[in-house]
């Protein structure tokens, strides 16, 4: 049934088993737990649970008055149904003493995180700072997005334009060198290769010349050095952003065949991991075609894709590469909370898909992270939920994604830490409980970002047994976060 554990005073503790008798199954919501004479559970269906305080009355007779004790109650291996671990403080112990109480039992939608059960690596969260298309950030700016206190972002990724006119490089260098220094990894992928390498001689549309390939690869090479040499070494390189839609801006097509022929033979010279094929879709025809080629699987470091219109699957086939997979942009101008509440579910469905990195569009927007004034966007907010507590590093781990409608979990560790995400899609409050398998915390501390409220710290909920029981506010994000 349950287990009534460490009945403490202040200068003794004692332990009182009570286990289940004649394997009865406790019914209803509500559980009655008693021990001692005079109990005999006329009013439920509860098993009787003899024992003797003769066992305390050598230490209770010590004492001039009855001692107090701290009761708690909590499930074995074979409580049926398993209760949510309750605790009692100030319990008068006598000699031949009846305790009652009432516990409540587990919800059926209880989640479990199996913590150690692992998937993939977190690399980070960020956004695009794009240098000539918007005004570069300012020092202020750069702060709130990789800074980790609150009210800032925790970004750990900034993702580049690397223009085609290579005197435009320096223009790269400022912003990406101070959240470099301050701890974040930088991307970078280009619109269009220079256009006297194209078949249009234009910097929209058309292709790479066939001759061409290394000339790419090398420009490609000398935006990663110049960026190097300034103290800027770039986590990654793009060999083409969104190389498959048709678009009336800085663009380039390539089909799969092409960017499989320049992976094999001319991505080595980069000098740096090279991530590809950034489908504005995440088309799998497109990146399987690479993954099928043994050279150009060799020569590709991160499996990159945008999710406009599709994509947000997961994606076996890489991972059986032992390829990283990344989400490297991805837009919505809505700035209504339906919609903003709606890009925290869809950066935890990727991480639910096995991504490992998530990174929006432009960084510095009304509908981005941070608006034009440089304050800290509600969709800032929803995102800090996730970047500024999973850091570099954390692995993603297993737990019921949706354990009842619309309620949508995932959950990582690392650095000695414990993350829950949490998203009630819901219009009401809902209560969820959570049950740790193989791990050990105490308290959880919840941060809610809702309509009112920005990634706000709660108080703290206790932990008994590894179960803990949270109302999930409506329409909102809270993560908990376990030291």
């Amino acid at each position: 049934m349950g287990r009534c554990r460490s009945f403490r005073q202040p200068s003794r503790t004692w332990s009182l088993f009570l286990s289940a008798a004649g394997g009865e199954r406790v019914t209803g919501k509500k559980t009655a737990l008693s021990t001692g004479y005079g109990s005999p559970y006329r009013n439920t269906r509860c098993p009787f649970f003899p024992f003797s305080s003769e066992r305390l009355l050598p230490a209770i007779s010590e004492f001039q008055q009855a001692p107090t004790f701290i009761v708690r109650i909590e499930n074995t291996e074979t409580t049926v149904p398993r209760i949510l671990p309750a605790e009692f403080t100030d319990q008068p112990v006598q000699e031949n003493f009846p305790l009652n109480y009432i516990v409540e039992e587990l919800s059926p939608h209880a989640a479990t995180i199996f913590l150690h059960n692992s998937q993939q690596t977190i690399r980070g969260f960020g956004a695009a700072n794009i240098v000539g298309w918007r005004p570069d950030m300012t020092a202020a700016q750069i702060q709130t997005a990789v800074g980790t206190d609150p009210g800032q972002l925790g970004f750990t990724i900034l993702r580049l334009r690397i223009p085609s006119n290579t005197n435009d490089f320096r223009l790269q260098v400022a912003t990406a060198k101070a959240a470099y220094e301050r701890g974040a990894m930088i991307i970078a992928s280009p619109w269009s290769p220079p256009a006297r390498m194209k078949t249009n001689n234009s910097l929209v549309g058309g292709r790479l010349i066939d001759t061409c390939y290394a000339d790419h690869a090398e420009h490609l090479a000398s935006f990663a050095v110049y960026m190097a040499k300034q103290g800027v070494p770039l986590y990654a390189i793009s060999v083409q952003n969104e190389p498959d839609v048709q678009v009336t801006y800085e663009s380039c097509d390539w089909s799969s065949q092409e960017m499989v022929r320049f992976l094999s033979e001319n991505a080595p010279a980069i000098g740096v991991p090279v991530m590809a094929p950034e489908s504005f879709h995440f088309d799998r025809t497109f990146s399987d075609v690479i993954l099928r080629d043994s050279l150009a699987t060799a020569n590709t470091a991160i499996i990159a894709g945008h999710i406009y219109g599709g994509g947000l699957v997961p994606y076996p086939p890489a991972r059986q590469k032992g390829k990283e997979v990344w989400m490297t942009e991805h837009l919505d101008t809505d700035i209504g909370w339906a919609k903003v509440l709606a890009t925290g579910k869809e950066i935890n469905d990727c991480l639910v898909a096995g991504m490992s990195a998530y990174v929006w569009w432009y960084i510095v927007r009304f509908y981005g992270p941070i608006d034009e004034d440089g304050r800290v966007t509600k969709r800032g907010y929803v995102m800090s939920q996730f970047s500024r507590f999973i850091r570099p590093g954390f692995v993603c781990v297993d737990v019921e994604e949706n354990p009842q409608p619309q309620i949508h979990l995932s959950a990582y560790r690392g650095d000695g830490c414990i993350v829950l995400i949490a998203i009630n899609t819901a219009a009401q409050a809902i209560k969820q409980t959570f049950i740790f398998q193989d791990g050990h915390t105490q308290v959880v501390l919840p941060y809610v970002t809702s309509q009112s409220q920005n990634c706000a710290a709660q108080r703290e909920i206790p932990v008994r047994s590894g179960i803990f029981r949270a109302t999930l506010p409506p329409s909102s994000i809270t993560t908990f976060v376990a030291n």
